[in-house]
């Protein structure tokens, strides 16, 4: 049963130690530089060694996991955009012609597509990766968006596709996804374990207008009030006013936490996701790297329920994993900094008195 193999992946979840911390930070302290000069580069080096459990780590190759599903809600014109832009930019991925695959070149990380519950039939194409649930979530204004079993079969397909991209190379993995209309579900679940209303939370997406923000506030308040989600049951907050890509990230996070992997999440969908995983296993909250702060008005309110700092903040708002592949740069170069810069020793530098 997914349920049942969902609980074991979340209980073999434990909490990034911390013992080697001292050890890191004198290092750091002793590269010729003034004590904590390059700032949060050094937090990132620091946090990427703890994670993974290594005082020297291997510069890691980068992948990211770019989920794509479609949402029932749209019937409720809650996006600019039509729904068959979904599978379009699914082509668009594959082809290598959008923004997350110009950044990811970029920065050299592999692109993995999944299509986890796309509202089309894909001929078998090489690069995208089959793991459709179904063909996009229901209208949860008037039915639960998935049922429980499927969620659970989200989170756990999320989870072996990352358990494959890290058997194959990836030392740090990023989140991506693609779906319209998904910031709705992505506000719905943020109002439900923020504890916050969907006027809060909830944004502009696409860029709709102040007539389809009220009706998209209004359709969120809609299947908030006829599915009372629990912040306490995350499976079944998911299953009814979630999406299958929101599932997917969850599964890839918790996957992550299993392998003690960093994973870097992107933006306001992707950080829905994250909270899943979160609500589930609460140490998930150690592997994560919050890519940036998005222009999406609730992402503030899930990175306070993250505990996360975001690495930047660029008024960004794609998606895709845009955000978290250039992130993925800037940690890079924090663990570059502390596996390449020398020592004062190593260089024959004399410390300032505050360096060692």
């Amino acid at each position: 049963m997914p349920e049942k193999e969902l609980s074991g992946l979340v209980h073999s979840i434990k909490p990034v130690e911390t013992i080697m911390h001292d050890e890191i930070q004198a290092h750091l302290d002793n590269l010729t530089k003034p004590r904590g000069s390059l700032g949060r580069l050094e937090e990132f080096a620091a946090r990427y060694c703890m994670i993974t459990g290594r005082t020297r780590p291997d510069i890691p190759a980068k992948a990211v996991l770019v989920f794509a599903g479609d949402h029932g809600v749209t019937e409720e014109g809650i996006s600019a955009f039509p729904k068959e832009v979904t599978f379009q930019m699914v082509h668009n991925f594959l082809q290598g012609g959008a923004g997350i695959n110009v950044l990811a070149r970029h920065v050299g990380a592999r692109v993995k597509v999944v299509d986890i519950g796309v509202d089309h039939e894909f001929e078998p194409v090489e690069g995208l990766i089959d793991r459709k649930v179904a063909r996009g979530t229901r209208n949860f204004t008037r039915e639960p968006a998935m049922s429980r079993a499927q969620a659970a079969e989200a989170i756990l397909a999320g989870a072996q596709e990352a358990e494959k991209a890290m058997n194959e190379g990836a030392g740090i993995l990023a989140t991506g996804e693609m779906g319209i209309g998904n910031t709705t579900p992505a506000s719905a679940l943020t109002a439900v374990f923020c504890n916050m209303s969907p006027e809060e939370v909830t944004g502009r997406g696409t860029g709709i207008d102040d007539d389809a923000l009220k009706t998209k506030i209004n359709v969120i308040q809609k299947g908030l009030s006829l599915h009372s989600p629990d912040a306490s049951d995350p499976l079944g907050a998911l299953a009814a006013v979630g999406g299958y890509e929101i599932a997917g990230i969850c599964g890839l996070v918790l996957s992550c936490a299993v392998r003690r992997r960093p994973v870097v999440v992107d933006g306001f969908i992707s950080t829905a996701g994250a909270m899943v995983a979160a609500a589930l296993a609460p140490a998930v909250r150690d592997y994560i790297f919050a890519a940036h702060q998005s222009v999406e008005q609730g992402h503030r309110a899930q990175l306070r329920f993250l505990e996360q700092r975001p690495v930047f903040d660029l008024d960004m708002r794609l998606g895709e994993g845009t955000g978290a592949v250039l992130a993925m740069n800037l940690i890079e170069a924090g663990l570059r900094i502390y596996l390449e810069m020398a020592t004062f020793d190593g260089a024959q530098v004399t410390p300032g008195s505050e360096a060692v």
